[in-house]
């Protein structure tokens, strides 16, 4: 059995199987990414909630994995060279999940980073920006008089989401036939900037046939509705 305690954040979050990837998290756009891809590739993992309401990110344990204290992150027992391999930031986690199952990203040169210059776009473009308009018509941002920043931030999305509409013109997903870390990273977003967001008419979501179309296809995925829930409220 794979001893992690030398890894201050196993204090607060203790391994019941530290064998298995061990999650830190929370089931926001960003932080499904990683568990609908551990659901999809089937590697045994431990999710662990990481509560902003009693801000989990900020402690010095979750610090000491993630000094940048944003979920997800990751802890691999079995990382390369058989050793334990902390890792944070979702579009990284994505990468060295694929490249350790195997799966959801392609091996031959070319599709590879093709698939990673999505996986960038959601990263660079897409999570910003909705997110953006998320704090300025939903939360703090929406009692601004001046509207001129959540303006920019909707024009702007609307942008990306044309850029992605106009790439799933005759396409199942991102690269074609083949799902990937590509929709992994972005379908989430687009969810929440739909419902949690309540912005789908600010954006015009009703323009981007394609994307609501491979929206609905990527929700009806049995990993990606497990995903979508883990880690759990904690009960009591």
């Amino acid at each position: 059995m794979t001893d992690l305690s030398a890894y201050p954040i196993t204090r607060k979050w203790p391994a019941r199987y530290p064998d298995w990837i061990q999650l830190y998290s929370l089931p926001t756009p960003n932080g499904v990414k990683v568990s609908i891809m551990l659901e999809e590739i089937g590697l045994p993992y431990e999710p662990h909630r990481v509560g902003f309401d009693t801000n989990d990110q900020v402690s010095a344990e979750f610090l000491s994995l993630n000094p940048n204290n944003k979920i997800p992150a990751i802890l691999d027992p079995h990382g390369p060279d058989d050793r334990p391999l902390p890792l944070f930031e979702s579009g990284a986690i994505l990468i060295y999940l694929a490249d350790k199952s195997g799966q959801l990203l392609a091996q031959e040169s070319a599709a590879r980073y093709e698939t990673i210059q999505w996986l960038m776009f959601q990263m660079g473009g897409v999570g910003p920006m909705f997110g953006q308009v998320g704090f300025f018509h939903k939360f703090a941002g929406k009692d601004y008089e001046d509207k001129r920043p959540r303006d920019r931030y909707i024009e702007e999305s609307k942008r990306l989401l044309k850029v992605l509409d106009e790439r799933l013109e005759g396409r199942d997903w991102i690269m074609g036939e083949r799902y990937t870390i590509a929709d992994i990273a972005t379908f989430p977003w687009v969810r929440n900037l739909i419902g949690f967001y309540e912005a789908g008419d600010l954006v015009g979501i009703k323009d981007f046939a394609n994307v609501t179309r491979v929206l609905e296809r990527f929700l009806a995925r049995p990993a990606v509705m497990r995903g979508l829930e883990i880690p759990k409220p904690i009960s009591g």
